[in-house]
């Protein structure tokens, strides 16, 4: 466990100051990751094609962009982690929302993941709403926790959101001195998004249930993007990573199917059929603000986790596979992404700045969950732990004497 690690990165931060990373301050890039839980490529594209997402076109279009190949059975904890210490979950500890019967925590981190490398390396680190960071971690910054976050009305942590206010033991933030500071200029905002609505909540009240969950969806959206505003402006850092996750639990249950996919029902299903292209519309809005942040020095890398899709496997019924506790309660589940072949439901890979590709797709599943820490350490001159599984992107970057390479890196 990293409990004694933890420990010791607490107290080399407190004692010894910032260590530069390589040379000077100054030298070190600035590297920003948004991640968008349960992107899909399938819903996405249209709304490019009809330029209904202008912002994240701006950085297609500076950038290289595709798929990026997830894990098997792929939910947010046991990925997150993954991309965190590229390492397979059953190495680095969180192998879901559930592990061992308990609620997946910091605490049962088994590899070191990548904002305490970087702490290490004095890289100052700022992270928001990324899922499975809580309790917080100590790092040479600060770190706000996400999905799987406890608190009152939220005491497992799955998929439901206690507002700051609600999480004892300010376990939520790193350094805790920053929760008067979050209250006082942000508001009390949820972490995470809300829990969806039961069959039982739904039933007979569809249309009714469906606005109101949507409207505390818009919500939650707007308080995380005037957190990540805030941040951006009075805490920038060298490495910044900023999470969304109402996107994936729209989709959940309001993915826009037909008639002919499993689970169809008219009274759920014809009610609010943009209600899941609305969550990208909205964050391309989001992302235009993150966007203000990132000038030609910046490295900006846009991904998800996995993808989604419409109920599809019909092994699961002679299986009797039924995960529908990582969706909370009874919720009608029509459309998932923790299928057994995770390359059913792909993640999504953008990637923009200095010495980057423009306008470049990468073709098939040329890009990992693993190699994003290899590939960010790479930038600062880190070298890449034995740990790690993944490798550096070298083929993203230009042919100049500034790409980073795999021997330079290890």
């Amino acid at each position: 466990m990293l409990r004694d690690k933890r420990f010791r990165l607490g107290v080399l931060i407190l004692l010894m100051g910032v260590i530069p990373a390589r040379g000077d301050i100054e030298s070190r890039p600035h590297v920003m990751i948004v991640g968008v839980n349960g992107m899909e490529w399938d819903i996405v594209r249209p709304l490019l094609l009809r330029g209904e997402l202008p912002n994240l076109a701006k950085v297609i279009q500076r950038g290289v962009y595709g798929k990026m190949r997830t894990l098997s059975a792929p939910n947010c904890p046991k990925v997150y982690s993954s991309i965190a210490t590229s390492t397979p979950p059953e190495e680095n500890g969180i192998t879901g929302f559930v592990v061992a019967g308990k609620t997946a925590s910091t605490d049962m981190l088994k590899r070191e993941p990548l904002w305490s490398i970087l702490s290490k390396h004095g890289v100052t680190v700022g992270m928001a709403n990324v899922p499975a960071t809580f309790p917080v971690m100590p790092l040479n910054g600060y770190m706000i926790s996400g999905m799987l976050t406890r608190g009152k009305g939220c005491e497992d942590g799955l998929l439901c959101s206690p507002k700051l206010s609600e999480v004892k033991g300010r376990e939520a933030v790193y350094p805790p001195r920053m929760v008067a500071e979050l209250e006082t200029n942000v508001g009390d905002f949820w972490i995470d998004c809300s829990r969806m609505p039961s069959a039982e909540e739904l039933k007979g009240k569809e249309a009714e249930v469906i606005d109101h969950w949507l409207q505390q969806v818009s919500q939650v959206r707007a308080k995380q993007a005037k957190l990540f505003d805030y941040l951006l402006k009075h805490h920038r850092t060298d490495f910044t990573m900023f999470v969304q996750s109402c996107e994936d639990r729209v989709g959940h249950w309001l993915y826009p199917i037909q008639p002919y996919n499993a689970g169809y029902d008219p009274a759920l299903h014809s009610v609010r059929v943009d209600a899941f292209p609305d969550q990208y519309r909205a964050f391309d809005q989001v992302l235009g603000k993150v966007l203000q942040h990132v000038d030609k020095t910046t490295y900006l890398f846009i991904i998800s986790d996995h993808g989604i899709k419409p109920l599809r496997e019909f092994e699961e019924g002679r299986r009797l596979y039924h995960s529908t506790h990582d969706h909370g309660g009874n919720t009608p589940i029509i459309a998932k992404h923790d299928f057994e072949d995770g390359d059913d439901v792909p993640g999504i890979f953008l990637a923009m700045g200095p010495s980057i590709k423009r306008d470049v797709r990468l073709m098939g599943f040329t890009v990992s969950v693993f190699d994003i820490a290899p590939t960010i350490l790479s930038l600062y001159g880190i070298r890449q732990p034995t740990q790690m599984k993944g490798r550096v992107l070298t083929e993203i970057f230009e042919a100049t004497g500034s790409q980073p390479t795999e021997a330079s890196a290890r």
